[in-house]
């Protein structure tokens, strides 16, 4: 951790921040750019957006608009090249690695598209996944917290089942388990119909809205605007800005 001049954020703090806080989530003219061939390409060109606790954020616009990099930076799978991103106060831009790595494991949860599930493990191992780390086995009090967790998805019989014996929203539904497991603070949703036929992407929608009803702040990127209705607030994006 780098404590020259300015310390590192103490992002253990943020548990016991006040769920009352506003924004809870903060990005202030964030910018993101990749090569490609030798060719730079700016994804972002100052991006700003506030999330407060418990809303729930849709982000839509066509494709390569910058929706899913915006979710990544807000999510801190990718760094931002400028700008800054607050989360309950504590500036992540500034934070480390380990601090970083630290707040994914412990208040934030991602869905994506696919349900990355490993194929040799269970239903009920997948939902343990984030509870796995190093050779610490899972308690019996986490392995109840995943039954619970599959239970409210409407997979509590199917816990023993592999991934290639549930159906394409099943398997969708016990990513959402997973992403729960741990009481995350906010929700972060790739395009998590976009791989579902309408009837079961309805489903994992009244999943997620009722989730949010709960009290989880909910940021979701979506190109189905019949979903994007279902949220407190719809951003809109193209070429890189917010519109």
């Amino acid at each position: 951790m780098n404590t020259a001049a300015t310390a590192a954020p103490d992002l253990g703090a943020a548990m016991n921040a006040s769920i009352d806080q506003a924004p809870i989530l903060h990005a202030v003219d964030v910018t993101k750019s990749f090569t490609q061939d030798g060719t730079p390409t700016q994804a972002l060109k100052g991006v700003s957006l506030s999330v407060a606790p418990g809303e729930f954020v849709s982000i839509v616009g066509r494709s390569g608009s910058g929706k899913s990099t915006f979710l990544s930076v807000l999510s801190t799978l990718l760094r931002p090249d400028s700008g800054q991103l607050t989360y309950n106060g504590f500036d992540l831009t500034t934070a480390s690695e380990a601090d970083i790595d630290g707040l994914r494991h412990r208040d934030f949860a991602v869905i994506f598209q696919f349900h990355y599930l490993l194929p040799y493990l269970t239903a009920l191992e997948n939902t343990l996944l984030p509870f796995m780390r190093g050779l610490k086995p899972v308690s019996r009090a986490q392995k109840e917290r995943a039954r619970e967790c599959l239970e409210r998805v409407g997979l509590a019989d199917k816990g023993h089942r592999l991934p290639g014996q549930l159906s394409g929203g099943e398997q969708q539904r016990v990513a959402i388990a997973r992403a729960l497991v741990k009481d995350a603070q906010i929700l972060f949703a790739d395009e998590p119909t976009g791989s579902l036929d309408s009837a079961t992407g309805s489903t994992v929608m009244e999943l997620l809205s009722q989730i949010h009803k709960d009290g989880l702040s909910v940021v979701m990127v979506t190109h189905n605007e019949q979903y994007a209705s279902l949220s407190d607030r719809v951003v809109r994006m193209a070429d890189g800005l917010v519109v």
